[in-house]
């Protein structure tokens, strides 16, 4: 299912009228595995109205992939075309075929050319400086391995400011999963963002016929499933050593979220964590946040960064499935159990509250909040937690929300605890005066609030927010 891309459209259809720098464009698309890439392009390229030319590479000798990417410029099967012994060579003669018509040639899984034969990018380079930089011709350079793409980027690279646009494939957003489960509920869509996120493969893996529980213990936990094998097949493709990285996802997946803890928990020396959790990072499976309310000139040397999953189904994976991984399938109930146990706790502390304070962003841009943030996020400290915060350091406006995935309504008492008993412990941590400062509140509600909640809001002022004002404002 192809749905909300127009963004990525936009600026792909914008490369077919673009005249600067020159009506031949060099462009990077890349993103994490499963994200929809070349679904995409595909469908950029069928709608444009050009001709196009689409080629995938795959792990094979580099002779091999220079005739397949021939054939297919030619339109001819892969014995009819011709060996290169070079990619130079291979350029010089595509050249002659691809130049003098707007055309779009799109390049996927680049990586893998590159691996088989590092002078690829060089030859690639010197093609463009030579023959295509004054052409009509639409290059799409395409592939998964994000820090292997995002070097070509780089100042060492050889295609270094040569490319005129790049776009990192994000994800789909919340609201998108209304399109692939229009018949489930609210609490449904939220429950499962909390456990595969937007990525559109994970999302068509799932049956939109049956219920969340359904798809769950039929589909997802499934001897055999591409969903249990998915995370070490996506590190397996990344990179080397994957033990290490996987000995370091399972402390965060246990709830080690400091530099001592997993180190502790994964045995790897705080000496050389970083590094590995640096790569993770530019991986986009690991994230390292801070609270909202840490000013922007101490952000740099704070020392209370945590590492979190970005990824929604690695945190789901290594929460729930990886403990019991080794002695599936008997300890199949044993897991299911755990997930029964844990799963409405872990959506609210993972999807709901990560929905709540994208709310709060988009509200804030659209001009719907008390104030416009510099910063969205959660507040933490030794003394105090809150679920989700904005605030403005120029204003001096600060917003403080709580979010709860319980079975009651929100009462009073969860509002005065916030109220009466958190701010100030907030102000304090922020090193601020109350007196300085203005303090907005918002409370975020599975199942609504109650009467005396709401008279309580009222006279603070407090927004209050049910599951459908949460949707409404994500769209």
């Amino acid at each position: 299912m192809f749905v909300n891309r127009e963004s990525e459209l936009a600026f792909l259809n914008a490369l077919i009228t673009r005249r600067r720098p020159g009506p031949a464009q060099l462009v990077l698309v890349y993103g994490r595995r499963r994200v929809g890439k070349t679904v995409l392009l595909l469908t950029w390229a069928q709608r444009s109205g050009l001709p196009f030319i689409y080629w995938a590479a795959e792990k094979e000798p580099a002779a091999l992939q220079r005739r397949k990417l021939y054939a297919r410029i030619l339109g001819v099967s892969i014995p009819q075309a011709p060996l290169f012994a070079s990619w130079a060579e291979f350029w010089d003669a595509a050249a002659a075929v691809l130049k003098g018509r707007r055309r779009i040639l799109i390049l996927d899984e680049l990586p893998y050319a590159a691996e088989a034969d590092s002078a690829m990018l060089s030859a690639l380079q010197h093609a463009w400086d030579q023959h295509f930089k004054e052409s009509d011709l639409i290059i799409v350079l395409c592939g998964s391995h994000v820090r292997v793409m995002e070097t070509l980027l780089m100042h060492q690279s050889p295609l270094f400011g040569r490319m005129t646009g790049q776009w990192l494939l994000q994800p789909l957003d919340f609201p998108a999963l209304a399109h692939f489960f229009p018949n489930w509920s609210l609490e449904e869509r939220i429950a499962l963002y909390g456990m595969v996120g937007g990525v559109p493969a994970y999302l068509e893996w799932l049956d939109p016929e049956r219920s969340l529980v359904a798809n769950v213990w039929e589909i997802m936990l499934a001897p055999g499933t591409m969903f249990v094998a998915e995370p070490q097949f996506l590190l397996y493709d990344e990179v080397r050593e994957p033990q290490t990285y996987l000995a370091i996802l399972k402390a965060i997946g246990r709830g080690n979220h400091t530099l001592n803890d997993i180190s502790n928990a994964s045995l790897v020396g705080k000496a050389h964590l970083s590094a590995y959790l640096s790569t993770l990072q530019s991986l986009r499976l690991v994230e390292r946040r801070l609270p909202a309310t840490i000013p922007p000139a101490r952000r740099r040397k704070s020392r209370q960064g945590r590492y979190h999953f970005t990824d929604p189904y690695f945190r789901f994976y290594f929460r729930f499935i990886d403990p019991y991984l080794a002695y599936l399938p008997a300890e199949s109930s044993a897991m299911r159990e755990g997930i029964r146990q844990g799963l409405r706790a872990f959506v609210g502390q993972t999807a709901f509250e990560e929905l709540a304070q994208t709310w709060l962003r988009k509200q804030g841009w659209a001009g719907r909040l008390p104030f416009e943030p510099d910063a969205v996020g959660s507040h933490w400290s030794r003394h105090v937690q809150v679920d989700a915060v904005a605030v403005n350091w120029q204003t001096h406006d600060l917003l403080l929300g709580e979010c709860k995935w319980t079975e009651a309504p929100i009462d009073r008492r969860v509002m005065r605890e916030l109220v009466e008993k958190k701010t100030s412990k907030v102000l304090k941590d922020m090193g601020v005066l109350g007196d300085d400062w203005r303090v907005h509140y918002v409370f975020f509600a599975r199942r609504g609030f109650t009467d005396a909640a709401r008279a309580y809001a009222e006279t603070h002022g407090a927004m209050l927010v049910d599951l459908p004002l949460l949707e409404a404002g994500l769209r």
